[in-house]
């Protein structure tokens, strides 16, 4: 890693003194544009083909990993299946015994999922059409929340979509981007709809573009000092665009995992419900680049391209991967990227 920045713990002040400043220009070195090969960490094992290689093992926020000393978990997982009774579901033959059962639910109803709340825990809408009717009730405030997606699927919109949900309903939110400039999201949401320009100008609204090297650099600092500056800009909602970029910065891949574990755990206990974006790996929709966010986060939404054997129109598609503390369906749905933001067709199939 490149040495930590000096001038580090006013990293939130200075780029918030971007807003009345026009942005610089870009570098040559934008980690936004750098291919596998430049932030590979030189043994190969880091880009999107390590993934699986990543999963292997999780680093502690000690240092240590699970191949030795203390772990984040105390055993694997395959040491901690090996003493469970698994039943012997129905009197089907064969060593699954499932072949009696009928899985495919022909005819079923759909799932109420406006149904009565059952849960006393607060909820909020994430404010994207068809989404929240999804999900029961909302999810659980101070959630940590990740949008995951290849390019081009609309994992920027979702977050822009979700703070103005709450900004429209008199919240205060931030939007930390490692990808644009402030101007530029801004800009985007007002093409939206989204009046962040107002937001910003009532001071309800605060878009920092921070440099990832130089949050890298300051990320001991910013963990320690961001709940403090939450607090004190008495804000509900958070986005971070994209946690890829940080990931990113870290060559060694215990350094990763800790780092970004240590960064979750700050985003939970900074009191707001925080959404990051990540791209997902190159062999699978289902996973993250590196493999880490979705095990820490308490929601994962998972945003992907589905392109029919029959060479008809590529859909965008939608899958709640996950909610902790939360009922909701497990069926992909189509979706579109409006002029107005995400709009997931809830009622209907993909093809």
């Amino acid at each position: 890693m490149v040495p930590v920045s000096d001038d580090r713990e006013d990293w939130f002040e200075r780029a918030l003194e971007a807003n009345e400043e026009e942005p610089g220009g870009e570098s040559d070195d934008d980690p936004a544009t750098l291919d596998d090969e430049q932030v590979s960490d030189g043994d190969g094992d880091d880009g999107p083909a390590a993934v699986d290689a990543d999963r292997d093992g999780f680093e502690s926020p000690d240092g240590s990993d699970d191949t030795g000393g203390d772990s984040l978990f105390d055993d694997d997982f395959g040491a901690a299946l090996e003493d469970v009774d698994v039943p012997n579901v129905g009197d089907a033959p064969g060593p699954e015994g499932f072949s009696d059962l009928d899985f495919g639910l022909e005819g079923a109803d759909e799932p109420d999922f406006d149904a009565e709340l059952d849960s006393e825990l607060p909820r909020l809408e994430l404010g994207i059409e068809g989404l929240d009717r999804m999900i029961q009730g909302g999810v659980p405030e101070r959630s940590l929340i990740v949008a995951m997606g290849s390019a081009g699927t609309g994992k920027t919109t979702f977050g822009l979509q979700f703070l103005d949900h709450g900004l429209a309903r008199g919240e205060h939110a931030v939007f930390i981007t490692l990808e644009e400039s402030r101007e530029r999201v801004i800009d985007s949401a007002t093409e939206k709809g989204y009046p962040f320009d107002e937001y910003v100008a009532e001071d309800r609204l605060a878009v920092v573009d921070v440099d990832p090297i130089e949050m890298a650099n300051s990320l001991a600092s910013i963990k320690n000092e961001l709940p403090a500056l939450i607090e004190e800009f008495d804000a509900s909602r958070l986005v971070l665009d994209s946690v890829s970029l940080l990931e990113m910065m870290y060559e060694d891949r215990a350094t990763r995992r800790s780092e970004i574990y240590d960064f979750t755990r700050s985003l939970k206990e900074a009191g707001v419900t925080a959404l990051v974006t990540s791209e997902v790996s190159a062999e699978t929709p289902y996973a993250s680049r590196y493999g880490i966010v979705e095990y820490l986060t308490d929601a994962v939404f998972v945003l992907q391209y589905v392109r029919p054997d029959d060479f008809r129109e590529t859909r965008l598609a939608i899958e709640i991967q996950k909610i902790r503390d939360a009922n909701h369906s497990r069926e992909k749905k189509p979706y579109e990227i409006t002029n107005e933001g995400l709009s997931v067709y809830q009622q209907a199939n993909l093809f």
